[in-house]
């Protein structure tokens, strides 16, 4: 029922709930009577009752917000009601100067909003929303108070232009901006210069807050004149890389006059109480700064940087700099990323340079290194004694910091080890003294293991450089002096478990091997597999190994470690420790699996492998009596089971290097899955521990799909199949039927059943003799069908419980239908002509999940789009029968879908849409073409046919509406995948051919006169060479023709930026 509201009371009792009320209920209310508010007839007298007679500041930001959002909807309001709002706001800020500062800013964004979207509107001959910038002067020329507030419009209006409002055409958005940028955006930027000038020539009294405040809106005004995009590129302000601001060139003189320049230094001394006070001690400027310094080597070469006669003063500055800024670990850790990347990419141009002139990096980049190291080691007593955050916790950000210093840490590298090698020893012999000292004091020893998780890492990070630096043999024994020591501490760690144990140490380590491997250890490498015992022996191995070889020269020494092979053993053994000890602890877990999968990659290496001990152990003994982390635990959460996946992976293509034929050894391989499945199906029928079953179920879902995708031979997938079927698929549909309503176990089952549909390396291209395809589809219809049927029984579900309790499910089960559709395994025919229902049902269950989601949904979650979209793409494509025998309804709402998709920004998703529409267009059309020409016995396909021209007769706007979105993507867009866009367009346009002429004269009509020739020949040249028929021929003739008309259309455009654009959007 609608409100109704009759007080200045109820009103402000309502602002009251939504803006400081604590009871959520309350505010549920409060928003939903506001929102009808909004679309309510007496919206706009509402809100000038509240701005005019409003007790609260709550008030007035309220009837802002209404106003808004009644300026922003896509139907506009009459002109003149626009004008008649921007001149009370304008009067109404300039009566009440003192209002709340947010206050304030709402309005102003209403007029900001409203110049925007009115840019192009003309009234008697004038372009009446532009009248904007006079009317600020009228407010710069009053009181301190109106002065900010004209500052203050200037500002909105330059970041609102700026903005993009992604539910309206990017088209209209770059026309108003550029016109925007041409027009008058100079104008404010020297505006903003003059009263900044002002502010230099009579200093203003600072201690007066008003006064300060203008002087910080005016900086902020020119700071949105030069964060405007001039050249519509919308560049991502977190990227490395944004290399330059396209500046006008009519703006040219202005940057090159000196004074420009000289006025924001000459405004940084002279105003204390502002800035100057606060200068790189703000972490805000700090960070800009940081920022500053890396772009210098993006915008120029080393070799251009060195000629300058400043620069070894500079450089000198900078590395001075650099050093404090590392120093100081915990003042803007963000910003030390920057300061990282100019020296890394400085060091990396060394070898580049040509110049005679010194660059002088070898003398500062040891020292950067130096910093950097000593910096983090000192850091770890304060953080241990005053039990702060530990910068290691933050794994991305010192992943990130340590790829940067591996570049730096190799320029001079003989400084670098040789610091290394000795602060190791230092804290390695204190680390030991701390373990067997009975009275081993705690904070000492926390102390000593993380300045030992920092060596490690560090000597990771200088170890994996070799590849990003010319290295020399010299270089490669000293990696194998710091190797030593890391493997050495391995040992003592592994020695001591579980009582000596680190898990800091341990992630390290990990990150150590792992750069060792990268090196020292691969398939690229394999020219090197020669043995090498002792240092005399370098000698016989051919030249191009030499430098490999110099590495484990140093180890075979002290470890009896000789080349990759005892590296990999090194490895092997390592991982089964951590296995084996670290059970319960799933970051050590989580990235010994991942190091064990990378290692698993790769033939040549796995042929090495499978020779190790420690892998035919594994490959032996994988259950919960060895590694523990494959064990039920109850303190665990459902989500801990994820890394199982990974391990079954590896250890699957381990088994899969000798497995060939043998059935007899696969079955060894699964006895201990088979054990637990045979557990669980004695438990389901018995009815008891229903818990342990779930977990146990989670788990074997997660172990089968990683042994499932490593699979990807036809003999092996068969062996799985012939395991799995027909005794324990069934146990998972009864999973899925009971705990329907729980993702943590539907998901992994679903996953794993997804996984069994895909066709990899044409894995289930089974025998002419074996029904397995068809075996297999019918289990996956039946768990669709059942995971389908069931969740529609949840009812309503909230936005934050919508994915995970239902669409995340859909989303793999669409994966999963589009894999059995695309996969070619599977003979659907078959299915009718037997009498057979399981495809029919199944795709009767796609429907009423899709039913269950909204188009919002459908767009807004990324997984559940790019499963359904490609998924419609394979229906449309060889099942148009089951899309022309949808319900009415249903079929409008798929075609609404792709209408919707057709726009998005996901390049697969509209690309999808594309073929999709083009198939059922194709469709039709030979429908037409073919109507009372076929014999009797393809009545069916034209009963088929007929329905869905009758459909299309009954809704023509359907396609009219996609014909639209498809040349206003063409004409106006940044269309990404033109090709997909040109095939159906083609088969619209020869369907629609009345409709096209209509779009045609409306895009040609809105332009001036000396254009439309112009724009006229353009769709005469379209067109031309094309046929009335969709065959491929024509359609490439067509495709050619479209990308010629695009570039000439987009010309045209150009050419003038007077156009209203309001009436170039061929939708409306």
């Amino acid at each position: 029922m609608a409100l109704h509201f009759q007080s200045l009371a109820e009103l402000e009792v309502l602002c009251t709930h939504l803006y400081i009320g604590t009871d959520l209920t309350q505010r549920i209310e409060a928003e939903k009577a506001l929102l009808e508010l909004i679309d309510s007839p007496e919206c706009l007298s509402k809100c000038q009752l509240l701005l005019e007679q409003g007790t609260t500041s709550y008030a007035q930001l309220l009837a802002a917000t209404c106003l808004s959002k009644l300026v922003s909807r896509v139907s506009p309001l009459p002109i003149e009601q626009r004008i008649d709002i921007r001149n009370y706001i304008l009067n109404y800020v300039a009566s009440q100067p003192k209002l709340a500062p947010f206050v304030i800013q709402a309005l102003i964004q209403v007029i900001a909003k409203i110049t925007k979207l009115g840019w192009f509107e003309v009234q008697k001959d004038q372009f009446v929303f532009r009248e904007i910038i006079a009317d600020v002067k009228k407010f710069l020329q009053g009181t301190v108070e109106h002065c900010i507030i004209g500052v203050i419009i200037l500002s909105e209006l330059t970041q609102e232009m700026n903005l993009v409002d992604y539910s309206r055409p990017s088209a209209k958005h770059r026309k108003i901006a550029t016109s925007f940028r041409d027009t008058s955006l100079k104008d404010i930027l020297t505006l903003a210069c003059s009263l900044l000038k002002e502010v230099l020539a009579k200093p203003l009294n600072l201690q007066d807050q008003s006064q300060q405040n203008l002087v910080m809106q005016v900086l902020k005004l020119v700071l949105n004149c030069l964060n405007f995009d001039f050249i519509g590129s919308s560049a991502d302000e977190s990227a490395d890389d944004l290399c330059t601001v396209q500046i006008p060139t009519t703006w040219r003189t202005i940057f090159l006059e000196p004074a420009t320049l000289d006025l924001f230094f000459n405004l940084y001394h002279s105003l204390p109480p502002l800035l100057s006070q606060l200068g790189l001690s703000d972490p805000g400027n700090y960070h800009e700064f940081c920022r500053f310094l890396a772009r210098l080597k993006t915008n120029y070469q080393l070799g251009e940087l060195v000629m300058l006669e400043e620069y070894p003063e500079v450089i000198r500055l900078i590395a001075n700099f650099t050093i404090t800024s590392l120093q100081h670990w915990e003042f803007a850790p963000n910003s030390v990323h920057y300061l990282l990347t100019l020296w890394q990419r400085m060091v990396a141009s060394v070898p580049f340079v040509k110049s005679t002139e010194p660059h002088l990096l070898d003398t500062y980049a040891p020292e950067i290194t130096k910093a950097f190291i000593t910096s983090r080691l000192e850091s770890v007593a304060i953080v241990v004694r005053d039990n702060l955050d530990d910068p290691l916790d933050d794994t991305a950000t010192v992943f990130q910091q340590l790829e940067q210093l591996c570049t730096v840490s190799r320029c001079e590298y003989e400084k670098t080890c040789t610091l290394l090698v000795q602060l190791f020893d230092q804290n390695a012999q204190n680390y030991q003294k701390l373990l067997h000292s009975p009275s081993g004091i705690t904070v000492d020893k926390a102390i000593q293991e993380g300045r030992l998780a920092w060596l490690v890492y560090l000597v990771g990070t200088v170890v994996g450089g070799r590849l990003t630096y010319t290295s020399t043999d010299e270089h490669d024994a000293m990696d194998g002096e710091l190797s030593c020591r890391v493997f050495q501490l391995i040992s003592l760690m592994d020695t001591g478990l579980p009582q000596c144990s680190n898990e800091k140490i341990e992630l390290a380590i990990l990150w150590f091997l792992d750069q060792f491997r990268k090196t020292y250890v691969g398939d690229q490498l394999q020219r090197t597999s020669k043995v090498v015992r002792l240092r005399s022996d370098v000698s016989r191995v051919p030249e191009k190994s030499w430098k490999i070889v110099k590495v484990y020269a140093r180890m075979s020494e002290v470890l009896g470690i000789t080349d990759d092979n005892h590296v990999l053993e090194t490895f092997m053994t390592k991982i089964v420790t951590n296995l084996k000890y670290w059970g319960r602890c799933e970051p050590v877990i989580s990235r010994t699996l991942q190091f064990l999968n990378d290692l698993s990659v790769g033939y040549i290496l796995l042929k090495k492998l499978v020779k190790i001990d420690a892998v035919k152990f594994m490959l032996k003994n994988h259950t919960s009596e060895h590694f523990p982390f494959l064990g039920i635990c109850d303190s665990s959460s459902l989500s801990d089971f994820r890394c199982r996946t990974t391990f079954y992976t590896a250890l699957t293509r381990l088994l899969m290097v000798d497995l060939g034929e043998d059935e007899d050894e696969f079955e060894n391989f699964m006895r201990p899955l088979t054990v637990s499945f045979e557990t669980v199906l004695q438990i389901f029928n018995n009815n008891f521990k229903q818990e342990d079953v779930k977990r146990m179920l989670i788990g074997l879902a997660r172990d089968l799909r990683g042994i499932a995708f490593a699979l990807n031979t036809k003999t092996s997938y068969t062996m799985l199949f012939d395991w799995i079927y027909p005794t324990y698929l069934p146990v998972l549909q009864r999973a899925v039927e009971r705990w329907y309503g729980e993702p943590a176990c539907t998901t992994p089952i679903l996953k794993l059943m997804a996984e069994l549909m895909q066709n990899r390396s044409q894995r289930l291209n089974f025998d002419v003799s074996s029904p397995n395809g068809i075996l297999l589809f019918r289990e996956a219809s039946k768990m669709i069908c059942t995971y389908g049927n069931q969740i529609l029984s949840l009812g309503s579900l909230s936005k934050d419980q919508i994915y995970p309790m239902k669409l995340k499910g859909i989303s793999i089960c669409y994966s999963a239908l589009k894999s059995a559709l695309c996969g070619n395994y599977v003979s659907f025919g078959v299915f009718k002509l037997y009498g057979d229902n399981h495809f029919d049902n199944v795709l009767q269950a796609f429907v009423k999940m899709l039913l269950t989601a909204s188009h919002s949904d459908l767009l807004q979650y990324r997984k559940l789009s790019q499963s359904y979209y490609p998924l419609l793409e394979s229906l449309t494509q060889d099942h148009m029968s089951f899309i022309t025998n949808l319900e009415p309804p249903v079929l409008l709402y798929v075609l609404t879908s792709i209408s919707e998709g057709l726009t998005t920004l996901d390049t697969l998703v509209s690309s999808s849409c594309c073929t999709s529409l083009d198939y059922i267009v194709t469709y039709l059309f030979k429908h037409i073409a073919k109507e009372g020409k076929k014999p009797l016995r393809y009545r069916e396909a034209a009963q088929a046919g007929q329905r869905l021209l009758h459909f299309m007769q009954q809704n023509p706007d359907v396609l009219q509406q996609m014909m639209s979105v498809l040349m206003n993507t063409i004409v106006f867009e940044d269309c990404r995948n033109q090709w997909s866009v040109s095939r159906p367009l083609l088969g619209l346009v020869l369907l629609n051919e009345k409709y096209f002429g209509e779009l045609r004269s409306s895009l040609i009509n809105s332009q001036p006169l000396p254009k439309q020739e112009v724009l006229a020949q353009c769709f005469r040249n379209l067109m031309e060479g094309v046929e009335q028929n969709l065959s491929i021929k024509n359609r490439d003739r067509f495709t050619q023709n479209l990308s010629v008309f695009r570039r000439d259309v987009a010309e045209v455009l150009r050419s003038d930026g007077s156009t209203d654009p309001g009436s170039l959007d061929m939708m409306s």
